[in-house]
């Protein structure tokens, strides 16, 4: 037996699938990756599902001096989730919170542009939507999207991805209708524990991957 659940995130993806194919044919899938690391997770799963792809782009905000270590995210539509115990445990000042916010605002915006161009975003009402990333540690970054994409009046929401802490579930299912997770250990330090190659997914990647996912489907 191996020590990694997955050997990359395309194989994370294949695995992940299989626990989703109960979604397959439900009316207006669609898959919706958190970029960078959740579009080659993303990519097996819109094909196994025979569902559109396209992306979601969420901010987290690291604590001071430890940008590991989320005390929040923020998204699109002014969507923000902050830890504030947390933030209150260390200390951290409302101007040096509110500067870090700004600045993950711009690179939410930044990042939009790179991946979406003047291309719009879909239409989710009335909708079902896979969310996937490579993992959730604390679950700030997948809640902000969930709550975003609430916004927009989707049917259905459903949080997949292929590893999660066990103690997540909760504040998960709070803001989506479902939530999947293929391991949910007990110890729990880091989503890259559980990859044996777990290589940083670049900005020039998620742009060609989704690009050949259009072109692929575009084909058939």
């Amino acid at each position: 037996m191996r020590a990694f659940y997955f050997r990359d995130r395309v194989e994370a993806g294949e695995v992940l699938a299989e626990q989703l194919k109960h979604l397959a044919g439900a009316p207006g899938l669609i898959v919706l990756a958190l970029p960078r690391g959740g579009v080659p997770v993303a990519v097996p799963v819109a094909r196994a599902l025979d569902a559109p792809l396209d992306v979601l782009v969420v901010r987290k905000i690291g604590a001071p001096g430890q940008p590991e270590l989320a005390i929040g995210a923020i998204a699109g539509d002014g969507v923000q989730v902050l830890f504030q115990a947390t933030i209150a445990a260390l200390r951290v000042g409302e101007s040096w919170l509110d500067a870090e916010i700004e600045r993950q605002q711009k690179g939410l915006a930044r990042r939009q542009a790179l991946y979406r161009g003047d291309r719009p975003f879909p239409d989710l009402a009335g909708r079902t939507v896979v969310l996937v990333d490579d993992g959730v540690a604390t679950g700030a970054t997948m809640e902000a999207a969930a709550r975003a994409l609430r916004q927009r009046k989707p049917e259905r929401i459903v949080i997949a991805v292929p590893v999660a802490p066990e103690d997540v579930n909760r504040s998960l299912l709070k803001a989506a209708d479902e939530f999947i997770a293929v391991h949910q250990p007990r110890y729990f330090h880091a989503v890259g524990q559980f990859y044996e190659h777990f290589d940083q997914t670049t900005d020039e990647e998620v742009r060609r991957l989704l690009q050949h996912f259009d072109d692929t489907e575009t084909d058939r």
